[in-house]
């Protein structure tokens, strides 16, 4: 069977395309050669859990006979509930079955079970957050970025402070006095962020998403050691307020990072250490924060902690108590958030409770409608299976949207290893899974401070296998350099052109190199006068803001090669296109459904947008 019987990414056969909310008619159809038996496809729907005995099934009729030799066959129905859903087309000739193929969105005719369709359903009320589009996020590690006030002393006496800012983090967790594995503050603060809001402004940026900033004996700050407080090295409660309201007024909001699945065991509510005056869970059985953790002899250090480790003791997030501390009228989310802050990102969202984060939400969306709701998930979130369920991030009660690591990843390997039809699966793939209010929304990432660098991922030698001794003293030959930053020029071309927010990891800007952590954390080299990555930066920047097509448009694939991949958005009457050729020797061209041709000549990208 020849002719294109179904794909899921053709409006043809399924309109609307994508996830739909709960109660919106959809229409699916497919082509067939005509057959004189006049046999009537069924169209198998289950509700995710369920097997295919109890799908609901519809009869197909035909549509419209071609004059090709070929039938439409057409079923419209409606999902009333938000779930997550899966279907498949059974032809009921030569005992034929539809399934989705290993290529994504077309199908397999086979005889055989295959891999259903996804449909997601959401809530009709999970609506896109407008001040969320559009615009470019910058994500900063606060330690490393600028120091305002500088030659800092530190607020405790086990913190080493860095006065050598050029040279690498320490990375030896034992050895004294070289160093201490987080422990070495090259004192970033709040008052330098504040006073690089004009150069971050001029890049384009319209949202800053900081890594924690609340007191924590680490340089990472995702042991926290005091919710409601600044890491002193940070500066103070005012110092964040002052940084939102300057933020503020240039058109740029902030998000902070909430790690709720567990505290520093050096902290407030644990104490374990000591360092508090007051007796936390561990010392006292009648503290107020002893039902927040799970005390037992079955724990090899007699309480349950985050993958083992001792230093940060895991949370009870069904603890009343917790819940109203978190997220109570007057607990972190809101008054954060009427510190001046516009939303939230939540650390290991996959390890928190569906309700827990149902209830972070509502507590998020009572300071406005525009606070923002960002989750890390590392996987496509609306399939997401952890700890022995599938997670409910986007039926519409839960998230806004995640940090989008499927893209990061489709992005990188196209750049560097080529193969644009993969990319365009997986664009395409999270594209038709996820509500509009995520997809608008997303997160786009080449790096961040969980991943190598960007252009070390694109042109440095391979770290598997190697010690953090071997990171520290390897970095590229000013060759691969020069290749990387060609690289990631056409990354982020194809970053900023995507549905969601491009977020620049700090210092990728300049292409700022770095293995793992913690050598993805160094101080920002502001000695660094390359342009060459940030004109690429400001251009997008300015095109994103003027195009609506960049800000909520549909995303197609107008043709995908080996070393090419064009792609088109569209709302409304607004268009924008894009080629990327990553070939180091051959031009590329495109015909647009215009009709003008967009060329790119070798390892550059060619943009086009159009409002009519």
């Amino acid at each position: 069977m020849t002719t294109p019987v179904y794909n899921s990414y053709d409006p043809f056969h399924k309109s609307p395309f994508g996830a739909v909310p709960a109660g919106q008619e959809v229409r699916f159809r497919l082509l067939l050669p005509h057959d004189p038996r006049a046999l009537r496809p069924r169209f198998f729907l289950m509700e995710d859990g369920q097997g295919r005995e109890e799908a609901a099934v519809t009869v197909m009729r035909v549509e419209e006979h071609r004059p090709d030799g070929t039938d439409v066959y057409a079923c419209t129905l409606k999902v009333e509930r938000p779930g997550l859903y899966f279907y498949f087309f059974d032809l009921y000739r030569d005992y034929n079955k539809v399934f989705e193929s290993e290529a994504g969105g077309a199908c397999t005719v086979t005889t055989q079970d295959g891999q259903p369709y996804q449909l997601t359903v959401y809530d009709p009320a999970f609506t896109v957050n407008t001040a969320m589009t559009g615009g470019v996020m910058y994500q900063i590690f606060p330690d490393r970025f600028f120091e305002g006030e500088p030659d800092k002393t530190m607020p405790f006496a086990d913190r080493v402070y860095r006065t050598d800012k050029q040279n690498p983090p320490y990375y030896w967790p034992n050895e004294k006095p070289e160093g201490y594995l987080n422990m070495d503050y090259y004192g970033g603060d709040l008052k330098g962020i504040l006073q690089k809001l004009p150069y971050l402004e001029e890049l384009g940026v319209t949202c800053i998403y900081l890594n924690p900033i609340f007191e924590a004996h680490s340089n990472h700050r995702y042991n926290t050691a005091d919710y409601m407080k600044v890491d002193p090295v940070l500066g103070t409660n005012e110092d964040f307020s002052a940084l939102c309201s300057a933020a503020h007024a240039r058109g740029i909001r902030i998000l902070l990072d909430g790690v709720f699945s567990h505290t520093g065991s050096d902290s407030l509510y644990f104490n374990k250490e000591g360092r508090y005056p007051t007796r936390g869970a561990w010392q006292d059985k009648q503290s107020p924060y002893r039902s927040w953790y799970d005390f037992s002899a079955e724990y090899k250090c007699g309480y349950r902690s985050w993958w083992g480790f001792e230093t940060l003791p895991e949370v009870e997030e069904n603890d009343p108590a917790y819940r109203e501390f978190i997220c109570g009228e007057n607990g972190v989310l809101r008054t954060w958030l009427r510190r001046g802050a516009d939303g939230w990102r939540l650390d290991v969202a996959d390890e928190l409770p569906d309700d827990f984060i149902a209830a972070i939400r509502a507590a998020v969306k009572a300071e406005g409608a525009d606070k923002f709701l960002l989750g890390e998930v590392w996987e496509d979130a609306t399939t997401k299976i952890s700890y022995g369920g599938r997670r409910k991030y986007f039926w519409g009660s839960e998230l806004d949207t995640v940090m989008n690591y499927p893209w990061r990843t489709a992005v990188l390997d196209f750049v560097r290893f080529g193969n644009g039809e993969a990319a365009a699966r997986s664009f395409m793939s999270i594209c038709e899974h996820y509500p509009p209010a995520a997809l608008h929304t997303l997160m786009n990432s080449l790096g961040t401070h969980d991943t190598e660098r960007a252009i070390t991922m694109l042109a440095g030698e391979s770290s598997e296998g190697h010690d953090r001794h071997w990171q520290n003293h390897t970095a590229m030959s000013p060759a691969a350099r020069a290749a990387g930053m060609r690289l990631l020029r056409l990354a982020i071309w194809l970053q900023f052109f995507l549905p969601g927010n491009p977020c620049i990891y700090y210092g990728d800007e300049i292409g700022m190199e770095g293995y793992r952590d913690p050598f993805n954390r160094a101080y920002f080299d502001w000695s660094n006068g390359d342009n060459s990555l940030r004109s690429v930066i400001r251009t997008m920047a300015a095109a994103r803001k003027k195009c609506r097509a960049l800000h909520d448009g549909d995303l197609r694939v107008l043709s995908a090669t080996a070393e090419t991949i064009a792609l088109t958005r569209t709302s409304g009457e607004s268009h924008a296109a894009i080629l990327v050729n990553r070939s180091s020797y051959t031009p590329a061209s495109v015909m647009l459904p215009c009709g003008r041709v967009l060329t790119a000549a070798p390892l550059h990208a060619a943009f086009l947008c159009t409002e009519e």
